[in-house]
């Protein structure tokens, strides 16, 4: 029994066509750039937003079929939702809010008040049971939205980037708050996040969607090994160039080139990892490195005791060298630069 979904929605630019499934127990993190379309996957999933075409099915239950004209209610889907914001009712108690899914699905109020009592005492939040929201702070908040959406026992968990809003040192607590509380849910549980410390703390797989199409599937770690997008290679600090290998040369769309020590003829991308790239100002200095790509600094970014240079030319790069290269080539944005990689510490795998 699982979460099967094949989603297409045309949204102003957004075009949206992904197809995913998640398993009973597991969590999928949904990681991609804004205006990726995550956050409308997510409100299709729920029936906030209705598919223009494709299929919705949760334990074989059809929830959005637009070729049959089936479509199931946001409140009778056993599907809950803890958004960005958490959206916690104001006017309401704390305890009234986390009561609030079990009302709309016409449980008794009893049993509601009952229940969502055992929830805030599970997250550590019985003493604000009669508190207006604006008493808590945003940790306390973000379990006080997963308590009210865990409180109808769904069968799916959406949360749409439910550390976004708090601060950086209050987000390493509330999420290993957050890892426990959902250790106790068995249900599916799908993740937003730009974060991929959230994924990795978090998450049994990822998703990378860009662009309307989720691109790459898979581990954290099988994602970051071969990324297959510029993003993913952004995600994870390293370069990667796309081409095509043949002769034991990598040659991208801009007709750049790159010298492997060893790969299989075709198209395929290319790691380069930055700090196996030197930088020198005089293309006659380099010595073994058999790939020497002119380029000019566009930034400098100093990281304790590296520095991270983006370079733009034949093929954009992000070196990382010492603070004593730094000095000792004087460099500053605007200056023309010679970035060098030996070819044997270069990664190629297919596309």
């Amino acid at each position: 029994m699982t979460l099967s979904a094949q989603v297409a929605l045309q949204l102003g630019t957004l075009d949206l066509q992904a197809e995913l499934a998640v398993r009973p127990g597991e969590l999928l993190a949904l990681l991609g750039p804004n205006g990726a379309g995550k956050s409308t996957l997510l409100r299709c999933l729920a029936g906030l937003t209705p598919l223009a075409a494709g299929l919705v099915a949760l334990d074989d239950t059809v929830l959005d079929d637009p070729a049959t004209g089936t479509f199931v209610e946001p409140e009778d889907r056993p599907i809950s939702v803890v958004f960005q914001d958490y959206l916690l009712f104001e006017h309401m108690s704390v305890l009234e809010n986390v009561a609030f899914g079990l009302r709309a699905r016409r449980a008794p109020k009893a049993d509601a008040r009952r229940i969502a009592r055992e929830w805030l005492e599970r997250v550590g939040l019985g003493d604000y049971a009669d508190q207006r929201p604006r008493a808590l702070s945003g940790g306390q908040s973000q379990r006080a939205a997963l308590a009210r959406a865990l409180a109808t026992s769904p069968r799916l968990l959406l949360l749409d980037e439910p550390l976004a809003a708090l601060d950086a040192a209050t987000r390493s607590s509330v999420r290993r708050d957050l890892r426990r509380h959902l250790a106790t849910f068995d249900g599916m549980r799908i993740l937003v996040t730009h974060d991929p410390v959230d994924a990795y703390a978090l998450a049994d797989r990822v998703a990378i969607l860009e662009g309307g199409r989720i691109v790459q599937t898979g581990t954290l770690a099988e994602v970051t090994a071969h990324p297959r997008s510029r993003y993913v290679a952004d995600l994870v600090g390293v370069n990667l160039v796309a081409g095509v290998v043949a002769g034991g040369v990598l040659t991208t769309d801009s007709r750049a080139q790159v010298v492997i020590a060893d790969a299989p003829a075709g198209p395929s991308y290319a790691i380069v990892r930055p700090h196996s790239i030197a930088l020198v100002r005089d293309a006659t200095a380099v010595s073994s490195a058999r790939n020497t790509w002119r380029g000019t600094i566009v930034d400098i970014d100093r990281l304790g005791d590296r520095v991270r240079v983006s370079i733009d030319g034949e093929l954009a790069l992000i070196a990382e060298i010492t603070v004593a290269a730094l000095d000792a080539l004087q460099l500053r944005p605007g200056d023309d630069i010679h970035a060098t990689v030996k070819a044997t510490d270069i990664e190629v795998y297919p596309a």
